[in-house]
């Protein structure tokens, strides 16, 4: 078969820093993400770990709560804005 897809390396730590960042409990993430009917909130510790990878419509919530583009949390090179919007 394939081969695994490649995956971020910084991902889980650029979700942490963006809840940190807006003061955030991983319960308050889950709701701003809207996300609070699909999952409970072990899994924003899950994605913070690297356990799990958010899906892509997971990271767009992200992105758009923080204020930036999806590919800045795709893409390793990049870092996070020293301010988020909140």
């Amino acid at each position: 078969m394939g081969s695994a897809r490649p995956k971020p390396k910084r991902l889980a730590e650029k979700l942490r820093q963006i809840r940190l960042a807006l003061g955030l409990s991983q319960t308050e993430m889950l709701k701003r993400l809207g996300l609070e009917e699909d999952m409970k909130y072990a899994r924003i510790s899950e994605y913070e770990t690297g356990q799990r990878e958010p899906s892509l419509l997971t990271l767009l919530e992200y992105s758009r709560v923080a204020g930036i583009h999806m590919e800045v949390l795709a893409d390793d090179e990049m870092d996070l804005p020293a301010r988020l919007r909140k």
